[in-house]
């Protein structure tokens, strides 16, 4: 993809954070915004009605959801009318004065299957995704606009995807491809800035290990921002670390290219 096509794309995506109708925060805290005024908590009543709306936001990238599907999920003895309610109660929050027998417009329905409107509804973990699929093809020709991409994806990573709900399954996955698309965000930015910037190489390094404190990746670009700020004995630190980290965790030492720079680091004078 050229530069053109994917400056216009991150100008897109910029572009509907501001306009967008309906916005969602899931990272750290859930948040709704309506026509830029943020919806108090009161608002969704029922946690039925929440849970619903977060489903459909953890399963916004799949075909049209079938009502069963949706109920078998969420609620192990839920009935239709338990769906009917808190659906009435999602569409409530995000169109209250939408007129009576008129369909809505951010949760679309075909028949018994539902699904968020996209073109509509902003969501930071889908911007996320977005900017980091614009970085990555980037990434090795386009340097300036891989470094673009990722400081909003990284930017609007607030924390843990819904964590209210760390112990639904429906929200796992979401979680934690989530979670390894901000790593690889994080790592790649820190590497593209070892040599122009390698303190806030080291620092974005350090935003990856306290989110897993295993991400082998960030340490090596540590060690090697540090070679490049001339601080050997920090290097040594990071990989021992490192090494550390790797046996408590999992009782295994670190991959062969974090031993081989170490010896690089090592060959030092």
């Amino acid at each position: 993809m050229s530069s053109k096509e994917l400056t216009a794309r991150l100008a897109d995506l910029k572009a509907f954070q501001l306009k967008a109708p309906i916005k969602f925060q899931t990272l750290g805290r859930f948040a709704l915004w309506r026509e830029d005024d943020k919806v108090n908590a009161k608002d969704w009543g029922r946690d039925k009605t929440i849970q619903l709306i977060q489903y459909l936001i953890s399963y916004r990238n799949k075909h049209a959801l079938h009502k069963e599907q949706i109920m078998e999920h969420l609620w192990e003895e839920g009935d239709d009318r338990d769906f009917k309610v808190a659906l009435h109660g999602v569409n409530k929050v995000l169109e209250p004065h939408r007129p009576a027998r008129t369909e809505a417009i951010y949760v679309e329905r075909q028949g018994v299957t539902y699904q968020l409107n996209l073109d509509l509804v902003w969501i930071d973990v889908d911007a996320i995704e977005k900017y980091i699929i614009i970085g990555n093809s980037a990434l090795g020709n386009l340097p300036e606009i891989a470094k673009e991409a990722y400081q909003n994806a990284i930017v609007l990573y607030q924390g843990m995807y819904l964590p209210n709900r760390i112990f639904e399954d429906w929200s796992s996955e979401e979680r934690e491809k989530t979670q390894v698309l901000i790593l690889g965000a994080l790592v790649n930015l820190a590497e593209l800035l070892i040599t122009t910037n390698p303190m806030e190489s080291i620092r974005l390094a350090q935003q990856a290990i306290a989110i897993d404190k295993t991400w082998e990746d960030a340490y090596r670009i540590q060690m090697s921002a540090y070679i490049a700020k001339g601080n050997r004995p920090q290097a040594l630190k990071t990989y021992q670390k490192c090494a550390d980290i790797l046996d408590e965790e999992y009782g295994i030492p670190p991959l062969p290219a974090t031993r081989a720079l170490l010896k690089e680091i090592e060959a030092i004078a």
